[in-house]
Formats: structure tokens, C-alpha cells, sequence
């Protein structure tokens, strides 16, 4: 296990190789866009990592903010050429907020949201499609149209919204996504929006807690035991969702830096400990580890 030296208590140790530390576990939540793809392609060394883990009696449990069910997050990680020998189950946002969605018992929602795209999951709600006026609640997959609009272009529908009152499901809490090296806006963007003008947002997915009890629920199913929260890592790219989640679920965290923030954190095709240093400021969420890249 390789490391630099840290500049403050606060900066993970970067690794050249994962393998040591993976083997100190029981089960890994990972991410899954950043991490195990890009949004285009697999992640060749991330997935044999994981494949590694299991071959030696690990669990993995992809924790994923795509608001979409796991059978559709299943169909893209084939798309994109991850084997599923690199996983045992998946846990999505879109899966969390149609529960939700069914537990608070909506009949009538304003969808927000590309429909095509986002199919999945508006034809799994079997609550009508309604006007905003018409409607209970919102249900937000994403803008619309990601490649052209901003969070701000729904201002003055989410102003009409907080006079309704109604409450807003984010079916996908990231506020951007890496897109084959394009970031572009998500749900998390517009349901942050509307917190801020006071409304009242259900966040379906990290860093919540409800993916994460979901995901040890699953694992300790699979596993048919018991599995305390120190013998789970959680494995991701984005310090506002992977590591504040398993901060506040009580977990370790591995942070891979070629991710979201790969912008402020690599030079080049290598980890920069300056740039790691600046992003893991005092008081922010704490990392056991930064990679450029999950590899054994």
C-alpha cells in the first residue's frame, strides 16, 4: 500500500492499489457513475476490483443516484460493458422515491423530467400524471432537456409550486453528472433550488440515509448475517454524496478523484496531493483513502 504524505489530518492517504485495504472489509457500497463508469464506457481496472472482492467472499452492493429502478440501472451497466460478475445487487434512487412515492399515497403528480430517458420510472408510478395545479406532489427525474437548460429556467414553476405547497420528490439527489467529460445538471440541482425558496423535498438517494440503510439491508440479506458498519466500505467520487453518506452512516470511505471532482483533483492522468489537499478542507467529510482510479 502506497501513500504520500499527508498535509493535514484531514486529507485522505492517496493509493496506488486498493487490494490491501478492500481485504480489511465484508461489503462495499459502490458508486456507480464515476466510479465503476464514466456514463459511456466501463471501468476496466474498477470492475475487476470488484470482481476480485467477491471472488473472495466479498458482497458488493452498487449504490447508485440514477432515478430509475435497478432493472433499468442493470440494462445500462451492460450497455456500458460492466460484467455483473462486479456486483451482487444494486440499489437506486429511482427505486427509493417510487417507494416513497407509494408510501405517502399519491394518486396525482407533475412529472418533471426527460420521459424518454426516464421512462423506467414515470411508467412505474401508478399515480396519473397531472397539471401542477392538479397535482399532490412533484416528482423530479432531471431537467429536461440537460444539455440546454438551467435549474433557474424552472424558477417561476417552482414559485407557483411553493404557493401550492406542494412537496417535491428528488428522484435523483446529485446536483451534476459527468457525461463522457461533460458535466451536466440533475434533479439534486432543481430540488436543491426549491429547498432554498422553502419548499419541502424529499431526497430519494446519497447522502441520505435511506440508500444506504437499503443497501445494508441487502447485503446482510445476501450475506444471511449480521454486518456492522466497520466492516463496510463505501466506495465513490463526490464528497457532497459518497463521502457525507458514509459519514453519516458510520462507514469508511474510499474517494475516487477521477471522478467529479477530477477538475480540482488530478494533473493530468495523476492524483494530485495539492489538489486533494484543497478539496478535503477542514470539515469536510473524511475519506480513508483517495485513488485516481479503484484498482486491485
Amino acid at each position: 500500500m502506497q501513500t504520500t504524505s499527508r498535509t493535514s489530518d484531514t486529507v485522505p492517504p492517496i493509493l496506488s492499489h486498493a487490494g490491501p485495504l478492500l481485504e480489511r472489509y465484508d461489503v462495499i457500497f459502490c458508486d456507480v457513475w464515476g466510479v465503476v463508469h464514466n456514463g459511456v464506457t466501463a471501468y476496466e481496472g474498477a470492475c475487476r476490483a470488484l470482481e476480485t472482492f467477491r471472488s473472495g467472499g466479498g458482497t458488493v452492493i452498487l449504490v447508485s443516484n440514477a432515478p430509475v429502478p435497478k432493472r433499468r440501472v442493470a440494462d445500462m451497466l451492460e450497455s456500458r460493458h460492466v460484467p455483473q460478475a462486479a456486483w451482487d445487487d444494486i440499489v437506486s434512487s429511482g427505486d427509493i422515491a417510487l417507494a416513497h412515492v407509494q408510501k405517502r399515497g399519491f394518486t396525482r403528480l407533475y412529472c418533471i423530467g426527460p420521459q424518454d430517458r426516464d421512462q423506467a420510472l414515470f411508467g412505474a408510478l401508478k399515480a396519473r400524471s397531472v397539471s401542477l395545479q392538479e397535482s399532490e406532489a412533484i416528482i423530479c427525474t432531471g431537467l429536461t432537456d440537460d444539455r440546454h437548460e438551467k435549474p433557474d429556467d424552472y424558477r417561476g414553476l417552482l414559485e407557483e409550486a411553493l404557493t401550492l405547497r406542494l412537496p417535491f420528490v428528488c428522484a435523483n439527489p446529485d446536483l451534476v453528472v459527468d457525461v463522457g467529460g461533460t458535466l451536466l445538471y440533475c434533479a439534486g440541482a432543481i430540488a436543491d433550488l426549491y429547498a432554498h425558496m422553502g419548499g419541502a423535498v424529499y431526497w430519494a438517494g446519497k447522502p441520505h440515509l435511506n440508500s444506504y440503510e437499503t443497501a445494508h439491508h441487502r447485503a446482510e440479506a445476501l450475506r444471511d448475517e449480521n454486518v456492522p458498519r466497520g466492516k463496510i466500505l463505501i466506495i465513490g467520487d463526490s464528497l457532497r454524496t459518497d463521502m457525507k453518506g458514509a459519514e453519516t452512516f458510520g462507514s469508511d470511505a474510499l474517494f475516487i478523484a477521477s471522478g467529479i471532482h477530477r477538475h480540482e483533483t488530478m494533473d493530468g492522468i495523476s492524483l494530485s496531493a495539492k489538489g486533494l489537499a484543497d478539496l478535503f478542507v477542514p470539515g469536510s467529510p473524511p475519506a480513508i483513502a483517495a485513488m485516481a482510479e479503484l484498482r486491485w
